[in-house]
């Protein structure tokens, strides 16, 4: 596969329904995909991120707080075209890429971020590390600080995932689920084909052996619990300059 089919991936679902029970009170009044990292929502910081690395579309799921998210969506302003899809009921990350596949029937290729982490991960890298294997998707990892609570990824030599399991009592490896995906269509195929569905549970582990991991340099941080989004609030270096969009 050459990299043609990652150089079209110019959308993204951005998965940003949840709850975020761990964060409340904070998340009563605000969805957790606005709660600010500086003064800065986190759903704005994930655009930036995708308009400094050229993805022009993203689809926005919305559920707890919806009309906060759509009046956060009609002020924006960026470049960055903006689909929201309401959930009445969640319907997990891997349900919410199925109900909405014709979003990215136009793309070889295409990105799914879970929008409540904080990271700086160079998609445009992602995008070119995929294109050079023939995987079904390719995942970004880090080193997470307690890999108990993660989604674990097995990998061989050439970062090709071996297996991977879901918040494993004894993890196998230091490799964490970014929650950040680079997929090709076949993906679709690997989908539950109705119901709740998650990735980490119910897709990845039957992906193993057809998905690479690309590991993540620079800033990653789940910012779902209370000190880890104190933490965030500290650490935070903002996102590298680009002196262009990248195609």
């Amino acid at each position: 596969m050459s990299g043609s089919s990652a150089a079209r991936a110019t959308k993204a679902f951005l998965l940003a329904a949840g709850l975020g029970t761990r964060l409340r009170p904070l998340t009563e009044e605000t969805p957790k995909c606005l709660v600010p990292i500086r003064g800065v929502p986190l759903l704005r910081i994930w655009l930036d991120l995708c308009a400094g690395h050229g993805i022009r579309e993203v689809l926005v799921n919305t559920h707890h707080l919806a009309r906060a998210v759509e009046r956060f969506a009609r002020d924006y302003g960026g470049p960055v075209a903006i689909r929201l899809v309401h959930e009445p009921e969640l319907l997990g990350s891997a349900g919410t890429v199925r109900a909405n596949r014709g979003f990215v029937s136009d793309q070889e290729s295409f990105f799914v971020i879970y929008a409540d982490n904080l990271s700086t991960v160079d998609l445009s890298a992602l995008r070119t590390f995929h294109g050079g294997h023939r995987g079904l998707l390719t995942v970004a990892v880090f080193r997470a600080e307690d890999s108990r609570r993660c989604g674990i990824a097995v990998l061989d030599t050439s970062n090709r995932i071996t297996a991977f399991v879901e918040k494993p009592a004894d993890p196998p490896s230091p490799w964490a689920n970014a929650g950040v995906y680079l997929a090709r269509q076949g993906l679709f195929d690997l989908l539950p084909g109705d119901g709740f569905a998650d990735f980490g549970f119910h897709v990845l582990p039957r992906a193993a052996g057809r998905m690479y991991a690309f590991p993540v340099e620079g800033y990653h941080r789940d910012i779902g619990t209370p000190g880890s989004y104190r933490r965030a609030q500290e650490e935070w270096p903002g996102l590298p300059a680009l002196d262009e969009v990248r195609p």
